[in-house]
């Protein structure tokens, strides 16, 4: 059998009644008290308080206040009237009966309308989050193929530039090959007009006889000495393909210029992130190779969160995190998600996680270890959990000591542990 809570105070103006209910040490929750138009419930085991109301009242503005053992209701009227009495006396049970039924089933309504509206607003936010992902990967692979077409062009500029080059330089090899000839000829044919002048000048005392005719030539010999005959110039020299074939390397740089170590270390860890991608993540073979990089996705999920988009951000660390699950701000940063999300124990998982990692503690990871203890002592505090919620607090604080905004709120946690002590 439940107790019945007799004692109460209340006072009223002409648009709100207040009203004061004492818990007898009870300890309250708002999904003790329930509240409608004309009828007003608040059920803490064994204790029980119900009230039909003497006129309707707006539920939806009046508010409840929990603390100092009581219950401090301020509700506003509909009407603006002064009252005879808080509830409705002189009234009959089924009266009563179907005042409390009706406040039950508008309740019950007003419940799904809630959840219903909620669903379409997560429907419509998927929908938002999807369309804006679309849009981002559409102007990313835009801005892709606009890079890739102005490479193309300079490319194609450059070869038409080369071949122009080309063929200035044989042009202008064939003209000096040309002249190179020309005086060539020229040449042989001066050392050959200098030998036929010498053969037709006489010797000095024997310009009265006859030179002798050379044997085999039978008084009919030509003017010009064997020697005379015109020079065979050389054959052209004929166009060849020389073949060069450089060792294949996967950078572009060339060896000398490169840094070997941090290459094959490179290499090393994009053919273990590749082995992990196809054992364990043949789902994602339609990716294309950035969106299987954790760094990318990172900073995606970074967009995505400055946007608002937590879900998104959200579905970008937890590939991320598939991909390679040793980076601490991957975790970190999902964590900052989930309090936005209200997935408290999911921040405080994460948070846990992102410590682990961080170890051992060194100054340069300080500020990534304040931010998880942060954190994690707010997803605490949002559980109602103030005494873990202040250690990770006291802990941010001795890394940073000069925070004054982390200093604040572990001054207002320990407020509300005494303020929670004192009403126990």
């Amino acid at each position: 059998m439940p107790l019945w809570l007799r004692e109460h105070r209340w006072h009223q103006t002409p648009a709100a009644v207040f009203l004061s209910l004492p818990l007898r040490g009870a300890r309250a929750t708002p999904a003790n008290i329930f509240c409608s138009e004309r009828y007003l419930k608040v059920s803490i085991p064994p204790f029980l308080f119900e009230a039909i109301l003497y006129a309707p009242i707006d539920d939806t503005n009046s508010t409840a206040k929990i603390g100092n053992g009581n219950i401090f209701f301020t509700l506003y009227k509909k009407e603006p009237a002064m009252w005879d009495s808080l509830t409705l006396e002189n009234a009959d049970k089924e009266k009563l009966q179907h005042i409390r039924e009706n406040a039950v089933l508008k309740a019950q309504q007003k419940a799904r309308e809630e959840t219903e509206a909620k669903k379409a607003t997560q429907e419509e936010h998927k929908k938002y989050a999807l369309e804006a992902t679309m849009k981002l990967e559409e102007a990313e692979r835009k801005r892709i193929e606009d890079l890739k077409e102005k490479e193309r062009q300079k490319v194609t500029e450059e070869l038409e530039l080369w071949r122009n080059q080309q063929k200035d330089a044989d042009k202008y090899k064939s003209i000096q090959k040309e002249g190179e000839l020309h005086q060539e000829i020229g040449q042989l044919k001066e050392r050959r007009s200098e030998k036929i002048t010498k053969t037709r000048i006489p010797n000095e005392g024997t310009s009265k006889t006859r030179p002798k005719p050379t044997k085999g030539c039978h008084g009919s010999c030509s003017i010009f000495l064997p020697n005379a005959k015109e020079e065979e110039l050389p054959a052209p020299r004929s166009a060849a393909t020389i073949k060069v074939n450089f060792t294949p390397r996967v950078f572009p740089t060339a060896l000398r210029e490169s840094r070997v170590a941090e290459e094959e270390e490179w290499l090393h860890k994009q053919a273990e992130a590749r082995r992990t991608i196809s054992a364990d993540l043949s789902e994602l073979e339609d990716l294309k190779e950035e969106e299987k990089n954790p760094d990318w996705l990172k900073d995606k999920g970074n967009k995505m969160f400055a946007m608002g988009n937590y879900l998104a951000a959200v579905n970008a660390y937890n590939l991320a995190v598939r991909l390679n699950n040793k980076l601490p701000l991957l975790y970190l940063n999902r964590a900052a998600c989930h309090l936005k999300l209200r997935n408290l124990h999911k921040a405080i998982e994460d948070s846990s996680k992102a410590l682990e990692l961080l170890t051992p503690p060194v100054p340069d990871n300080e500020e990534a270890r304040v931010k998880a203890y942060v954190r994690r002592g707010t997803a605490f505090c949002q559980l109602e959990l103030y005494t873990e919620g202040l250690q990770d607090y006291e802990a941010a604080l001795k890394i940073d000591p000069k925070n004054k905004n982390i200093e604040k709120d572990a001054e207002k946690i320990r407020h509300l542990i005494q303020g929670t002590m004192q009403c126990s």
